[in-house]
């Protein structure tokens, strides 16, 4: 018999007061969302880090944090509907907005944060360049959280294995299985973090617009693409062509872009130099 971790007994209900329940999956997104909102005011607080002044103002990120958490939860459940099950969505259109039930897509809640920047940049007349960057700087501790909230919850597990951390998942087949969420709490989360807070804190990246944002897209769609060799692919998708997975296809462009976006500020910044 294969050596296995069994999972630990973790209720997914934190708090149950009569019929209402919260469940860590909730209190993992606030916690990511609270930490990471006071993350950005300390970068906007800290003028060194940008060259000078800052960009935006403490307020400016203090009122920010209600439009992220839409772009967050609208963008990330859209993506899901229309990346991973678009057609039982589009037979079950009374269910979209239930996002209690589960089912939320990264690339649909960074594309939905990415909306609500541009949006909120143009109406405070400040670069949204700028202000990505510092939720670029932050979007790690939120993944963190979430990949730890996936675990508890038993979801998204790895594929069947026999390392000696496998780990027998509740309502699966009963096969060792990679704990692919762990994973991902450490490469998307904390090894991205450490990575971006030496290039802000160490190196200066925030006074490069772009720079950060770049180093955020190419780290986790490479971080991500990397832990779907371990991740066991939505069962109603499955493996697509060339043994891809829908992770693998939607983290390639990021990766694309990322690099793009770097040399693009490292382009910029170095004609800014050069013309000074």
């Amino acid at each position: 018999m294969i050596p296995a971790i069994a999972f630990p007994v973790l209720d997914p209900v934190a708090i149950a007061l009569g019929p209402i329940e919260v469940r860590w999956y909730a209190l993992a997104y606030i916690a990511g969302i609270l930490l990471g909102w006071r993350y950005v005011g300390a970068l906007a607080s800290n003028a060194a880090l940008w060259g000078g002044k800052s960009p935006f103002t403490r307020d400016d990120v203090d009122d920010f944090v209600v439009w992220a958490t839409i772009g967050i939860i609208v963008g990330g459940r859209i993506g899901y509907v229309i990346f991973y099950n678009l057609p039982y969505y589009a037979q079950n259109l009374a269910e979209i907005p239930m996002v209690w039930r589960g089912g939320m897509s990264f690339h649909g809640g960074f594309l939905g944060v990415l909306c609500v920047i541009v949006a909120f940049a143009w109406k405070r007349k400040f670069s949204p360049v700028s202000l990505g960057d510092a939720v670029c700087a932050a979007a790690p501790i939120g993944l963190l959280f979430g990949r730890i909230a996936n675990f508890v919850n038993a979801e998204l597990v790895g594929r069947a294995t026999d390392v000696p951390w496998a780990v027998i998942f509740p309502g699966t087949d009963g096969e060792p299985r990679h704990p692919s969420q762990i994973y991902e709490a450490l490469l998307e989360g904390l090894l991205l973090f450490i990575i971006i807070r030496i290039a802000t804190h160490q190196f200066k990246a925030l006074e490069k617009p772009g720079l950060v944002s770049g180093i955020f897209l190419a780290g986790y769609g490479a971080g991500r693409g990397f832990v779907e060799f371990f991740r066991e692919p939505d069962g109603h998708i499955g493996f697509l062509a060339g043994g891809l997975t829908m992770g693998m296809i939607l983290s390639i462009p990021m990766i694309l872009v990322g690099l793009g976006v770097i040399f693009w500020s490292r382009n910029q910044n170095r004609n800014t130099a050069a013309q000074g």
